[in-house]
């Protein structure tokens, strides 16, 4: 039976780093943040996203407007909340069929920036948590979104607080210099191989 690995962190802690990292070492690797896109841009589940919002998410190309959605779901948790009840039943079908594809792998990495929030942490058989100092995390997401530091903050106040996290998680990496998170990352691979 495949086990599978849990990967997660909040904003800006490099959690797609670590997931970069470890898909190059040939581990399978899901980004279920990226699969939900490319899910939620079908016409099928578009056409029943934009029936949620009573005002036009949709691009002229007929694409979900992402920015559009997110500053109205980041203040509305029941339409937020509304929107989740489309999205994740569908990622989830998704990932099992991915899943049956890598079925001969002796562990696979599910990468979910809200693992904990949508208790997804209790279908892992063990969960990876990157974090960095909150200061760290704001900087990075400010540059790699080229947002201002209140829209990170927001985000990260809808987030499950890092020391829950913490608490929740079989391996924690301090993701403070890239060298040494490889290193760690290293260790716990050597640890998730062992049968």
């Amino acid at each position: 039976m495949t086990r599978i690995i849990g990967l997660t962190g909040g904003i800006g802690s490099g959690k797609s780093t670590v997931a970069s990292y470890i898909a190059s070492k040939g581990i399978p690797v899901y980004i279920a943040d990226e699969e939900a896109k490319k899910l939620m841009d079908s016409k099928q589940i578009s056409t029943k996203i934009q029936a949620i919002f009573s005002e036009n998410v949709l691009t002229l190309e007929g694409k979900l407007d992402r920015k559009k959605i997110a500053a109205i779901v980041f203040n509305s948790p029941e339409k937020l909340s509304k929107l989740n009840a489309i999205v994740h039943p569908e990622v989830k079908k998704h990932f099992a069929n991915w899943l049956k594809l890598h079925k001969n792998a002796p562990f696979i990495i599910k990468e979910v920036a809200i693992l904990f929030e949508t208790a997804g942490n209790l279908s892992c058989d063990k969960v990876i948590l990157v974090t960095a100092p909150e200061e760290i995390r704001i900087q990075r997401a400010m540059k790699r979104d080229n947002v201002d530091r209140d829209s990170v903050l927001r985000r990260i106040q809808n987030q499950l607080p890092e020391e829950e996290k913490i608490s929740k998680s079989d391996f924690v990496v301090h993701n403070i210099d890239l060298q040494n998170t490889f290193i760690e990352i290293d260790q716990i691979l050597k640890i998730l191989a062992k049968p």
